[in-house]
């Protein structure tokens, strides 16, 4: 038996994919048979991330309150990967975005003078995660999708591991007139693209259930209202756990387009409930899961594309259960157990 320290980093009251990532490899560990808890290092507001890394930098994850020797620690996102221990295997979530593959779109929105400032920013930034990943005794990524930015942006090279679904009950209890999207509600995660295919002629006739939480939820509510989506969309906000794997279990298809996602968990977890996925080709981490006319639709970014899908999933039952279907076979591959074993160096 080890003892192993997942470490991440969160905002205050913040939830996110990586927490759920990090509870699922602690529970993961411990039923491998290791001693295993999680270390949540900070992640500052914009303009603060040098304190962020230097406090994790010297956060001490060597030994654990009752004195006993950490065997060895997984950091999962920025800037997790700064502490220091002699067996460190970083799974890399993603780094800081909006110094990376963002960085035109968040840089767009800045002053002049703000653009030097943060260009320092992000040259400093870069340099500091190149530093930790070439230091750590394993470099892995949940996704191909962040493996090619790493090798991109920092020139490391990094082996893929996917992340199972998180240990839960899923099911299958039919397949049902509505379609499911859960997932934070921010732009990047392109819930509005989803209102926006349902308001095409094609997809008329389709319902959607939408949830999750997040700072876009009143804009897409207003865009909801505009394109007159009442009677066929409801945002139901968080969803507890149990509310959650009922809508997995009942719906037709589940719904994910996001932009450019590092994996994105709703995808393994529609499989896991025998579900089809349907999500656009610059998606990210869902497309390497999901393959058109197989386990799914993939669609170009467009509302017009995605809703043709939409309207496919919704007037074939058989076949979006047949592809459904395929997923669960597809994901059943994946174990954590495997995971476990790929990780832990100890």
């Amino acid at each position: 038996m080890a003892v192993i320290t997942v470490v991440t980093s969160a905002p205050p009251l913040t939830e996110g994919g990586h927490l759920v990532l990090a509870r699922a490899l602690e529970r993961a560990l411990r039923d491998a048979g290791h001693r295993a808890g999680i270390v949540t290092t900070p992640a500052n507001r914009f303009g603060r991330q040098a304190r962020a890394y230097l406090a994790t930098r010297f956060t001490d994850v060597g030994v654990t309150g009752s004195g006993e020797r950490v065997d060895q620690v997984i950091s999962l996102r920025f800037p997790s990967y700064a502490v220091r221990h002699p067996r460190h295997v970083c799974w890399l979530v993603h780094t800081m975005r909006e110094y990376y593959d963002l960085w035109d779109s968040f840089s767009a929105r800045l002053s002049r003078r703000g653009r030097l400032k943060e260009r320092v920013r992000r040259w400093a930034i870069q340099t500091a995660d190149t530093y930790c990943f070439r230091r750590v005794t394993g470099m892995f990524a949940i996704s191909d999708t962040v493996r090619d930015r790493l090798a991109r942006w920092n020139g490391v090279r990094a082996k893929t591991v996917h992340p199972p679904p998180p240990q839960r009950p899923y099911r299958c209890d039919g397949y049902g007139d509505y379609l499911f999207y859960a997932s934070r509600l921010t732009p990047l995660k392109r819930a509005d693209l989803v209102l926006r295919a349902l308001a095409e002629p094609a997809a008329r006739h389709v319902k959607c259930v939408v949830a999750g939480e997040g700072e876009d939820r009143a804009r897409l509510e207003g865009l909801a209202r505009e394109l007159g989506l009442a009677a066929r969309v409801r945002l139901e906000g968080q969803l507890s756990d149990a509310a959650l794997l009922d809508h997995l279990a009942r719906c037709r298809a589940v719904v994910f387009p996001p932009l450019g996602e590092d994996y994105g968990f709703v995808t393994g977890e529609a499989f896991a409930s025998a579900k089809a996925v349907i999500t656009c080709a610059d998606s990210g981490g869902p497309v390497e899961l999901v393959r058109a006319g197989e386990n799914g639709w993939v669609t170009a970014p467009d509302p017009a594309a995605l809703a043709r899908a939409l309207e496919e999933a919704m007037a074939d039952a058989a076949a979006a259960e047949r592809l459904g279907r395929q997923g669960y076979t597809e994901i059943s591959r994946l174990s954590w157990a495997d995971v476990v074993s790929k990780l832990v160096v100890v």
